[in-house]
């Protein structure tokens, strides 16, 4: 009979003998810019995770892979405990030693029917129970997540693992008790315990009860009426839109079908408020898109798919502006096309949890974590900490889009309209401007055709100029300006004395106004 732990010889290879730290990853899918990557090699180093091929960090962990780590852990590998009774262990199986262990000290009992269950998956409220009685863990939290009501059995232990910043739950305010524990969260948790430089709270978030709403997909187009749509663009109001093949599958007329009937686009990310709701549809007001007669923001309607509830506040992070066209997240910190996640737009707005090399981590609307390359984004402390940006800022960004289709309502490097490229370039430099042309016109500082600077916004209107402005362009110097024209063109630069243009020409304004 087994009585040691001693050479166990469990076939699950990822907790097998200790090794030393290498130079190198100790795990292909663990690189050093992975979140963890500290915390597992550190586990590593103490001989309690042994160095395989892979990883397996979503993976959920077994109860007995469980316990093999704990009891390396705590060094009880060389001492003797009292036989144990359970239906499903037998003293012949190699991890005997690991259940006597374990069950001898109380760490980890079975369930009402004598059975050990070791290869079922640990939840994470048992994981908790583990590590508040194997570590002699203490503390009391006046805070519980929203789904661990007092009265759940494990409550007093993921307290305690709160109070002593084991455990911060994750981003949307829930622990998850009954759901399995991974093999990441697992090795982080233990990291945490046994090294307290490892306890370093996420500062710049946290969860709070107030719910608020943000867009959930790359772009939406925002409706006059709900549900009426053709079905070309069944592609764009599916709860994965793909806006790019929607924009580049429209032929002029059905473009020009759009005039009307979509006011305006929202991003990934824009905070909105659901003002009504009706079958498959919300009524929602972009909150950073002004609009006159909108106290609330642009307001319209988009599928319900497209809007999502956080009760994260995140208004103390850094903030990520996408600067490239197209942006793409992956679920790790790594250029691997099976790891994509998304692809979100210019002038996207994302919370900066962390920097890993040359990865940006970024929050996203339901609470997860996502990567993008630190070169498709500028990094400011907040919205009103970016730097006025120059004539050349401005001017250099609209340029980038030249060629780019025009999208009647876009606001998306997937298509702009006029006021729509316009809107979005000063917001990626920190300047809010109105979403409309025509509001545009009637803000920032009026200034005369013989005194335009570069950035300034020049405005066309009916009537020779007299009547309602209907276009905006951007002055870029030497005569000439860029603009998105219409539905058969784009986006382009042109001399400010083309005849029509010239003809209608109303006012210019502007926005970027010298110290």
């Amino acid at each position: 009979m087994k009585n040691t732990i001693g050479g166990l010889l469990f076939v699950l290879c990822l907790f097998f003998a200790s090794v030393s730290v290498h130079a190198a990853p100790s795990y292909v899918d663990i690189p050093p810019t992975h979140s963890a990557s500290k915390e597992i090699e550190y586990l590593v180093s103490k001989g309690i995770l042994t160095a395989t091929p892979s990883f397996g960090f979503n993976e959920a962990i077994s109860r007995i892979e469980a316990a093999e780590i704990i009891v390396k852990a705590l060094g009880l590998s060389n001492e003797a405990f009292p036989e144990v009774d359970f239906l499903d262990v037998r003293p012949e199986d190699d991890f005997y030693a690991t259940v006597q262990a374990m069950a001898s000290n109380g760490y980890m009992v079975g369930n009402g029917k004598g059975e050990f269950m070791p290869y079922a998956q640990l939840s994470r409220g048992a994981a908790a129970s583990i590590f508040v009685s194997a570590f002699k863990l203490e503390g009391k939290s006046e805070t519980l997540f929203r789904d661990v009501p007092a009265s759940y059995w494990a409550s007093d232990a993921i307290g305690i693992l709160i109070e002593n910043e084991i455990t911060f739950g994750y981003m949307d305010g829930t622990f998850k008790p009954t759901t399995p524990i991974t093999k990441g969260h697992f090795s982080v948790f233990l990291a945490r315990i046994m090294n307290p430089e490892f306890r370093t709270r996420p500062a710049c978030y946290s969860t709070e009860a107030k719910k608020s709403y943000a867009i959930t997909v790359p772009v939406t187009n925002v409706w006059h009426t709900p549900g009426k749509t053709r079905k070309i663009d069944e592609i764009s109001i599916q709860a994965k839109p793909d806006m790019k093949k929607w924009t580049s599958q429209l032929t002029i007329a059905e473009k020009q079908w759009l005039i009307g009937r979509t006011d305006t686009q929202a991003l990934y990310g824009n905070p909105v408020e659901i003002i009504k709701s009706s079958g498959n549809w919300h009524y929602i007001a972009i909150k950073d898109q002004p609009k006159t007669g909108h106290k609330n923001g642009y307001e319209g309607w988009v599928p319900k798919s497209h809007v999502a509830a956080s009760t994260i506040n995140d208004t103390n992070c850094p903030i990520a502006v996408v600067d490239a066209k197209i942006a793409t997240l992956y679920n790790v910190p790594k250029l691997d096309s099976k790891q994509k996640w998304l692809d979100i737009s210019y002038t996207t707005i994302l919370p900066v949890v962390d920097e890993l090399g040359e990865f940006l981590e970024v929050l996203t609307v339901d609470g997860q974590t996502k990567f993008m390359l630190k070169k498709d984004a500028k990094v400011y402390a907040n919205y009103a900490a970016i730097p006025k940006p120059s004539a050349k800022d401005i001017i250099d960004s609209a340029k980038r889009f030249v060629g780019l289709p025009y999208i009647w309502a876009g606001t998306s490097a997937y298509g702009f309209d006029c006021s729509g490229l316009t809107y979005s370039v000063y917001k990626n430099h920190g300047i809010i401007i109105p979403r409309d042309s025509f509001v545009q016109a009637t803000h920032g500082k009026a200034v005369s055709r013989n005194q335009l600077q570069p950035g300034d916004l020049l405005f066309f209107a009916h009537n020779g100029g007299k009547g309602k402005v209907y276009h905006v362009s951007m002055y870029v110097g030497d005569g000439k300006m860029i603009h998105a024209p219409n539905s058969s063109r784009s986006v382009e630069v042109i001399s400010i004395d083309t005849p029509s243009f010239k003809k209608n020409y109303s006012g210019a304004r502007r926005y970027l106004m010298a110290d």
